[in-house]
């Protein structure tokens, strides 16, 4: 790698006091591409967001014979194929395996903390060009919807951005795990227990396979279907012990849906400059089909973007960040 890597501790007073008592302090790696700092050059800026269970450290990682993400945008500096950029890299774990990066009751404000905590700090800790056309917003898989919803909410903040697999279609992407969820929260006497028996056994040893559709239920029950006095502030998509759905909490998922809030606030995708959008054709979690939808949406509504499909699944697809970090990329704006 050419350029650097630093990890900065980065308080977040959007996360002071948030119901689940995580840390408002987070470990936030930011990529510096070569040159930084020998000149009063200012620099673009690429913000990623991770996906479910993931966190700002892991987009570190590396793997036998391939490249994590910060490498191939080092590469693609290196090469010329896109102008010297910052890569910020943010961390939006919960205690619950994620955030959905929303303002929600039931997790905390992780919406704020990208649009209005980690951007301001980045402003005034590096050389960046501190307009929104000169910052890119990307995301896979939850931080792909995250990037949706902040774009929705900041399209000044964020005018370029990319959406790889994200989670959208929550008829094609949920269901099929509920009763899953349901048949384990039965078993272990309800959604507290499961929690603290999961909790010890993912310390103790690792999770297991089946753990996902569980935590995962519970996470997005607690971002898109909060309520105080539940057990743990959450309101569940289906009932125990009958396993019955129940509607008007499925119904409060539905409006954090992208299929369904992307044409309700297309004015607010308008004013992007850029917008990228792909998804893996064998994606375990059909989120296929969502990325098809809301492409179909903007066209009927005349929203310039790209919409792309690849012969892949779900997971090991961070190369996808390539293509959409090299669309983006050229078309960040630059210092004066």
């Amino acid at each position: 790698m050419k350029g650097t890597i630093q990890i900065h501790q980065v308080f977040c007073g959007s996360l002071e006091g948030n119901p689940l008592g995580d840390s408002s302090t987070r470990a936030v790696p930011i990529y510096l591409p070569p040159g930084y700092g020998e000149t009063e050059r200012r620099y673009p800026v690429m913000y990623f967001l991770h996906g479910f269970t993931g966190s700002g450290m892991q987009w570190l990682n590396t793997s036998p014979f391939t490249r994590n993400v910060p490498e191939r945008l080092d590469s693609l500096i290196v090469a010329g194929t896109i102008p010297p950029t910052i890569g910020v890299f943010i961390d939006g774990w919960s205690s619950l395996g994620g955030s959905q990066w929303i303002n929600s009751e039931g997790i905390g404000r992780y919406r704020d903390v990208v649009a209005r905590d980690v951007v301001s700090w980045v402003d005034r800790t590096f050389k960046t060009v501190a307009k929104g056309g000169a910052r890119a917003l990307l995301g896979k898989s939850s931080g792909g919807y995250g990037a949706l919803v902040i774009s929705r909410f900041h399209p000044e903040t964020f005018q370029h951005v990319g959406v790889h697999s994200g989670d959208a279609g929550f008829e094609y992407a949920y269901l099929n795990e509920l009763p899953q969820a349901a048949s384990a929260l039965l078993k272990a006497g309800g959604v507290e227990s499961w929690y603290r028996d999961f909790i010890a056994r993912a310390q103790a040893t690792k999770m297991r396979g089946d753990d996902h559709a569980v935590i995962n239920m519970l996470c997005m029950s607690a971002a898109y279907s909060p309520k105080k006095g539940e057990p743990m502030n959450i309101e569940l998509p289906i009932e125990l012990p009958s396993g019955r759905m129940r509607i008007d909490v499925w119904n409060r998922w539905l409006v954090h849906d992208p299929v369904r809030f992307v044409a309700k606030h297309v004015d607010a995708y308008r004013k992007l400059k850029s917008l990228f959008i792909d998804c893996g054709t064998r994606d375990e979690f059909n989120l296929r089909w969502g990325a098809r939808i809301i492409s179909a949406e903007l066209k009927a509504q005349n929203v310039e973007h790209v919409h792309e499909e690849f012969e892949d699944g779900h997971m090991g697809v961070n190369y996808r960040f390539e293509r959409s970090m090299s669309w983006l990329g050229i078309r960040l704006e630059q210092p004066q």
